[in-house]
């Protein structure tokens, strides 16, 4: 590693002493965070009333969980899963089967009881963690299961209130597996990518060498699901790196998580387009409200904060635009990091014009996840980030606008999927990069501009390759519009030529100048005059031919992402 100053310079003091590898596993990291902030807070709900762990404190009740995990026969590389909502005990049973030296299977809580079932068998997982939702179907359905433990007090066996005798328990090293995730499409043969200690603690640090500076006092917010790559890394794992407090939302409610943002001071919000989306959304509207005059004057002096911003890297927008951003309960906020998918270079500009330092980054759950960040100081609006340290990135087979798939190597790439070699076979190149399946192009700063999926990717009949995600990014700021999807459809079937789709949900709540919910009839109006605006922006091959009006939601992720997959064409 460099010996010039980077964040994880700290941990030379520790080298030898706490760990002995390249970086420190997991476990070694947390008890590195605890040596120097224990008495900090580490874990906090509002439930409604605060209840906070110290780092002191959860390294105990963790050691705990450990001790009771080696009693019940667990060792090293002994796989143990967990489901359930965001809560403190969730983390605490994270950690404490890798101090145990286990593998942890965390897994999607909002999946059927069948679903789980299926991913349990898939990765030989022998202890359950669960949450009230699923305890009583797997006390009464243990299956091949050992033991099941509830994070909820008052349900059984409480993970509090676990124990074991003092035992020498074989610690993991770093190339051990650290976590076996499963992504998305858990039905049929689930894929399961196996990220080591090393490619979670290495992607930790790089990702804070963009640069991207967190602080021990800095107070992270967990409203996305925890058992996903994203916010399991870029918030769970970050925070306790540094020593910062790490908050648990409850409800995926736009009132609910500003209210949350107010009361616990967050500072570091990290969120998916469509969170931030609907909170510039309501800036927007309540700035509206205030008439003509009053919206054009302070879109004028956002425009005049972001180009100082930008041309002197000086911030004016956050005492310009306080009486906005407080309101809005955002004044707490250092930085914003968006994920998870695309976001419209249009609120990534909004937002650092308010004065939020906003950044955007890219990943995959194979590259544990992150592998780019924008840097706060050098941003680039229409980019996903620059590479992090140590990411080799690459553009494959790259067409006249050097648009290629994605490729990487680094220490933060996957082993591979879980008893799936073929399919690991065929996710690398024969040099060893991961095909990411991501469509994009560098520039001469290494910065990625992603394009689309490389399966989405629709070819009109003038041979012209076109992006869906690009399209649905011009939409984003539309409330009228809920959900959309851009897709190909066979326009000629005698010559294969395709057209472009757009399937539309409305925004159920959206109103009429009058106050009233708009009729179908009306949303339909409304919804073919967007897209007539948004096509005459877009270039003539990438303009929608066909609009479909949907009744129902299309079916998403649990980070906010529609499921493509399950729509019949």
């Amino acid at each position: 590693m460099s010996t010039t100053y980077t964040p994880w310079a700290f941990l030379n003091d520790y080298r030898g002493l706490a760990y002995s590898g390249s970086w420190p596993t997991l476990p070694e990291m947390f008890k590195i965070t605890v040596s120097r902030y224990g008495e900090r807070a580490c874990f906090t709900i509002y439930d409604p009333e605060r209840i906070s762990l110290s780092y002191q404190e959860a390294l105990k009740k963790v050691e705990a969980a450990a001790r009771w995990l080696y009693s019940r026969g667990i060792r090293r590389g002994d796989k143990v899963a967990i489901t359930g909502k965001n809560i403190p005990e969730w983390s605490v049973a994270y950690l404490g089967i890798l101090f145990a030296g286990a593998v942890v299977v965390p897994i999607d809580h909002q999946l059927k009881n069948e679903e789980v079932d299926l991913l349990i068998k898939t990765a030989g997982a022998r202890i359950l963690f669960v949450d009230e939702d699923k305890y009583g179907y797997y006390t009464a359905n243990p299956g091949s299961l050992e033991a099941i433990v509830s994070l909820k007090r008052g349900m059984g066996t409480y993970l509090y209130d676990l124990d074991g005798p003092e035992a020498v328990i074989e610690a993991a090293e770093e190339t051990d597996l650290a976590a076996i995730l499963f992504t998305s499409g858990t039905m049929g043969n689930p894929k399961g990518v196996m990220l080591t200690h090393l490619n979670l603690v290495s992607d930790c640090y790089l990702a804070q060498g963009t640069p991207l500076i967190i602080l021990h006092t800095d107070v992270f917010y967990a409203i996305l699901p925890l058992h996903h790559a994203y916010t399991m890394l870029a918030v769970f794992i970050e925070c306790i790196s540094v020593g910062a407090e790490l908050v648990f939302g409850k409800r995926m409610v736009t009132k609910a998580i500003l209210k949350d943002l107010k009361e616990a001071r967050i500072t570091m919000l990290l969120g998916v387009p469509m969170l931030f989306n609907k909170m510039l959304a309501g800036i927007v509207r309540g700035l509206r409200e205030k008439g003509p005059l009053v919206y054009g004057l302070i879109s004028g002096l956002m425009g005049v904060s972001g180009l100082i911003k930008k041309i002197f890297s000086v911030n004016p927008g956050k005492k310009m635009f306080r009486f906005i951003l407080d309101k809005a309960g955002l004044t707490s906020i250092r930085i914003c990091i968006c994920g998870g998918g695309p976001l419209a270079p249009s609120v990534f500009r909004k937002y650092n014009q308010l004065g939020i330092d906003f950044v955007q980054g890219y990943g995959l759950t194979e590259t544990s996840p992150i592998i780019t960040i924008n840097p706060i100081q050098r941003y680039k609006e229409t980019s996903v980030g620059k590479t992090c340290p140590q990411v080799d990135m690459k553009i494959l087979n790259p067409d006249e606008r050097g648009v290629g798939e994605v490729i990487v190597k680094g220490p933060m790439v996957m082993q591979g999927y879980y008893q799936m070699p073929d399919a690991t076979a065929e996710s690398f190149t024969a040099e060893g990069y991961l095909k990411t399946g991501d469509l994009g192009y560098m520039d001469g700063e290494n910065y990625l501009y992603l394009t689309g999926r490389a399966k989405n990717m629709i070819v009109t009949g003038g041979g012209k390759n076109v992006y869906p995600e690009e399209i649905e990014n011009e939409f984003q700021l539309f409330e009228e519009i809920d959900q959309i999807l851009v897709r190909g459809f066979v326009s000629d079937k005698r010559m294969k030529t395709e057209g472009i789709e757009a399937l539309v949900y409305p925004n159920p709540e959206f109103r009429n100048e009058a106050g009233a919910a708009l009729t179908g009839e009306e949303a339909r109006r409304r919804i073919e005059a967007i897209v007539a605006e948004v096509n005459q922006r877009l270039l003539p091959y990438q303009r929608i031919d066909r609009i479909t009006i949907l009744e129902k939601p299309m079916e998403m992720t649990t980070t906010k992402k529609i499921k493509r997959d399950a729509l019949s064409a």
